[in-house]
């Protein structure tokens, strides 16, 4: 199957090998074996790319905003018919068990679906002035072209997350994958072009050199717009280089995302929860649940559940029959959330199971359970993205909400209550830009994604998505 994928990049509708003839190996983590190699692309596939986009902009955007949707809609259609393709591509790149690959194409084609819904819904307004003295036309057009930094742990749906909105709103895209998992946006790409995507629309360029790739484009004036999902510290550094020009960006930044279970939640549907927040794509998540701050009425029982459910857990290659945790994404990974796990237990922290790297192949982690973490463990503090979930103890509302917004971050938050009212409260109180209540997966293709303080910056998805790719033109009439 991996013989079908395409390996050269993807620029003006066709693929193309790097100027450079340069080619990077693309790993199993399940076993570190090289899966396939791919073109390596440089700072002047960059600028071929850009020219590209540049050249048919315009064209793109004048495209009739039905034609728009039909061909992204007929691109959910290959993509759905090609699940079992892209399933096994994101297993074998990323990791991931191969239910959760076939859930992600679902979710990832989805927001093709939706986009191309979208694409016929972009309003403006007329309306007279106040004073009665002429006319307002607000009118909403593309921003145009566009620079996509898409990561390794949703390799389709963080890039399907912004070429929806971009292609319906009439903006061209250039889409740089991570290093780690390119094969399922390349093969994204050959759908777009049997879907019958105009050449030059859609570039992808994967590349080991991210930095002298993007560095470039972004300092192009005719790039129009960054969209970037990735860690905070690289968000920071590109939000640097955005400043020079002024560059429109939308930021879809790290998270630390508290799970909060009050003294009156029905406990065993808090650990259903936690398992579905902590435990989706390995915990490799920026919405994972990380610190489970739990009342201490409830705390023992909620421990006791939840490290019963984390160790009945079958770990191995996410192709293998009945696995439900692959393994991490690299070795430097592992190694970096099994130094937060050691952190927290040198200070105190107590493991009820887990908590230690496995012999053989491959970048296994065992889902790891820590209670009595302190308040100076690294845990709390930095995002793990990994199965380990750090559980402290709290007493009373109030505490349970400070310690959830004990932190820099704001993507996610979770709150188990069976109290509307608290609901209500603590939702409002906690500061995060989602909340999950006695929820524990929020993702939602019709809903906002994004956070506040650091974060991020925008908003992807729902019908706010495609406000990211617009233009607010205001034309003045008599």
């Amino acid at each position: 199957m991996i013989d079908a994928i395409p390996t050269d990049l993807w620029i003006g509708g066709k693929q193309v090998p790097s100027s450079s003839g340069a080619r990077f190996p693309v790993h199993n983590p399940a076993n570190g074996a090289v899966l396939t190699t791919v073109a390596d692309a440089t700072p002047a596939d960059g600028t071929t790319a850009l020219d590209e986009a540049v050249a048919v902009q315009q064209t793109w955007a004048a495209t009739a905003p039905r034609e728009r949707a039909e061909i992204l809609r007929r691109a959910w259609e290959l993509v759905i018919a090609r699940r079992d393709d892209f399933a096994l591509a994101m297993t074998l790149e990323m990791g991931k068990p191969l239910a959760e690959s076939q859930g992600e194409v679902a979710y990832g084609g989805e927001f093709l679906r939706w986009f191309s819904e979208e694409a016929v819904r972009v309003n403006g307004r007329y309306t007279s002035s106040p004073t009665g003295a002429g006319r307002i036309l607000v009118a909403k057009q593309p921003i145009g072209p566009t620079l996509a930094i898409t990561p390794w742990n949703f390799p389709l749906a963080m890039g399907t997350r912004k070429i929806g909105p971009a292609l319906a709103a009439g903006c061209t895209m250039i889409v740089k994958p991570a290093a780690e998992t390119p094969l399922t946006m390349l093969l994204l790409g050959q759908v777009f072009a049997d879907a019958g995507l105009p050449a030059g629309v859609l570039s992808i360029l994967p590349t080991t050199s991210a930095s002298a790739l993007t560095g470039p484009l972004i300092d192009d004036a005719r790039l129009r717009k960054l969209t970037f999902t990735g860690s905070t510290a690289v968000g920071k550094v590109l939000l640097s280089q955005c400043a020079t020009r002024v560059l429109r960006s939308s930021m879809e930044l790290g998270g630390n995302a508290p799970f909060v279970v009050f003294d009156d939640a029905d406990v065993s549907a808090a650990v259903d929860g936690a398992m579905a927040a902590k435990m989706r794509n390995i915990g490799e998540a920026c919405t994972a649940a990380n610190r489970f701050h739990v009342d201490n009425a409830v705390r023992a029982e909620f421990t006791e559940k939840l490290t019963a459910r984390m160790s009945a857990l079958t770990i191995g290659p996410g192709d293998h029959s009945g696995v439900q945790v692959g393994p991490l994404i690299t070795a430097k990974q592992r190694a970096s959330v099994d130094e937060l796990v050691q952190d927290a237990v040198s200070k105190g922290a107590v493991i009820t199971t887990g908590g230690a790297i496995a012999d053989g192949e491959g970048y296994f982690y065992p889902p790891t359970v820590l209670t009595d973490v302190p308040t100076d463990a690294r845990i709390l503090r930095e995002e793990v993205f990994g199965p380990v979930a750090a559980i402290t103890g709290f007493d009373g509302e109030e505490a349970g909400i400070a310690a959830a917004n004990d932190t820099e971050y704001g993507l996610a938050a979770y709150v188990y209550t069976t109290n509307l009212d608290r609901a209500l409260r603590v939702s409002e109180a906690v500061e995060s830009g989602m909340v999950g209540v006695n929820r524990g997966v929020i993702s939602d293709v019709a809903a906002p994604f994004g956070g506040i303080k650091e974060s991020g910056i925008g908003r992807e998805a729902g019908s706010e998505g495609i406000e990211e790719y617009l233009e607010t033109k205001y034309i003045a009439l008599p």
